[in-house]
């Protein structure tokens, strides 16, 4: 069953062989919307509850999610082209001052594979270039990361000029990074805290209503 071996393949971080298995399903005539659903997305979720449990960890995640991005490299086109709707759309980045992006990318790894849109903006994002991202992309949730305790404070910067620019209600803010905590996050007025990448799209589809 070409389901059941693209679900392996991307649980156990095997690109090649989630690629082979797609263009194997699709061949088959299973709907490409139906792989996404019912193997990849399936598949990510475990790779996430495993992480959180601790029975896989970032090296192991960064593999599934490669494994998921050559499967769904094939499908999107084809997604694009049947207009299916995606789980939502998220703006990501690393806060301004603030160089890291392992764990970014990582978060924009997982929110693919659970079916959002990402627009990712890369590290030291100023506030403005987030304001401006919200303004231009209206998307459903915003991604912050800090992996500096000196950069933390950016976040409530660019949590504060969200609201300055009116935007701010528009939108859910999600954060993370090694000293960020759920504390920190209440604080700053951020809607939800993701303390690693396999729960932020759990996280993230609670925060805009689609758990």
């Amino acid at each position: 069953m070409s389901l059941d071996n693209i679900y392996d393949a991307v649980l156990n971080g095997k690109a090649a062989a989630a690629a082979e298995a797609t263009n194997a399903a699709l061949a088959e005539g299973i709907l490409p919307q139906d792989i996404l659903h019912k193997a990849c997305i399936p598949a990510m979720t475990e790779v996430g509850r495993l992480f959180e449990i601790g029975e896989k960890f970032v090296p192991e995640m960064l593999i599934a999610a490669r494994a998921m991005q050559a499967a769904v490299n094939i499908l999107k086109p084809l997604l694009v082209a049947a207009d299916i709707q995606s789980a939502g759309k998220v703006v990501i980045g690393t806060v301004a001052g603030d160089l890291h992006d392992i764990g970014k990318n990582l978060v924009g790894m997982m929110l693919e594979g659970a079916g959002f849109e990402i627009i990712d903006l890369g590290t030291d994002v100023s506030a403005a270039q987030f304001v401006d991202a919200v303004k231009k992309h209206q998307p459903d949730l915003v991604g912050m990361s800090a992996l500096l305790t000196t950069t933390m404070p950016a976040i409530k910067t660019t949590i504060d000029a969200l609201a300055e620019a009116g935007v701010r209600g528009q939108v859910k803010v999600i954060i993370g990074g090694a000293p960020v905590s759920q504390d920190f996050a209440t604080k700053v007025g951020a809607d939800g805290f993701a303390a690693d990448a396999g729960s932020a799209p759990r996280i993230a589809k609670t925060l805009i209503g689609a758990a």
